[in-house]
C-alpha cells in the first residue's frame, strides 16, 4: 500500500516538514536523530537542514527513494533504512532524538516501538511524537480508519512514563500536509526527554 501511495511524482504528504516538529525541533540536542515511518523524507530532510545527523526508517523503498531525492534537491544528507518496524531494532542509548510523526502502527507494535524509542534515547535525548487520536475517526481528514491504529493520550502517558514529558496533549488543529492529511485533525502531541 505504501509503495503504491508513494509511487506518483507528487509527494503524498508534501515536502514541507510537520508543523509540530518545526515547533519542537530546537528541543532536540544536536547529534543523531532517528525518524520513524519517514516515508518520503520531509521531516528527515528538514532536520538534516538544521545540522542533525539523520537516519530515516520506513518500510517503503519507494518512499525512501523520494526522500533521498528530496535531500539531494535541498543539498543535505540523510541515511535511509528500508525496514518494517516490527523487525527494526532501535539501538539502546544511541540517539539524541527520535521522531515519530503520523507513524501509523497497530497498538501492539506502537507500544513495542515506543518502548524501544524511550530506551533508545541517550541521556537528555528527546522523543517527538504527533499521532492521530481516536477522535480523528469523526473528522475524516486523513490517517487510519482502524481504531487500533489511533493513539489515546492515556496510553501515551503510560507508555512514556519513564520520560520527562514537556508536552503531552490532545488537541484539534489544522493540518495541511499534501493530499492525504488536510483539514481539522484530532492529534496527540508529545515532547519527552530522557533522564
Amino acid at each position: 500500500m505504501w509503495d503504491e501511495r508513494y509511487g506518483s511524482l507528487e509527494y503524498a504528504y508534501g515536502t514541507k516538514p510537520n508543523d509540530f516538529l518545526v515547533s519542537s525541533a530546537s528541543k532536540i540536542p544536536k547529534g543523531k536523530v532517528l525518524c520513524l515511518c519517514e516515508g518520503e523524507g520531509r521531516n528527515a530532510v528538514y532536520l538534516a537542514s538544521l545540522g542533525y545527523e539523520v537516519v530515516a526508517v520506513d518500510q517503503s523503498s519507494v518512499g525512501l527513494a523520494k526522500a533521498e531525492k528530496l535531500a539531494q534537491q535541498q543539498n543535505v544528507q540523510i541515511q535511509t533504512i528500508t525496514a518494517n518496524l516490527a523487525d527494526f531494532i532501535i539501538q539502546p542509548k544511541a540517539w539524541d532524538g527520535i521522531v515519530s510523526i503520523f507513524c501509523h502502527l497497530p497498538s501492539t507494535l506502537w507500544r513495542q516501538v515506543h518502548r524501544e524509542a524511550v530506551a533508545g534515547l541517550k541521556p537528555n535525548g528527546v522523543l517527538v511524537i504527533e499521532a492521530y487520536s481516536p477522535h480523528q475517526l469523526k473528522l475524516k481528514t486523513g490517517g487510519p480508519t482502524n481504531l487500533d491504529f489511533l493513539v489515546s493520550l492515556d496510553v501515551v502517558k503510560t507508555e512514556l512514563a519513564d520520560l520527562d514529558l514537556e508536552v503531552v496533549q490532545e488537541i484539534e488543529r489544522d493540518v495541511t500536509e499534501g493530499t492525504y492529511h488536510t483539514g481539522k485533525a484530532a492529534v496527540i502531541q508529545v515532547v519527552g526527554k530522557s533522564h
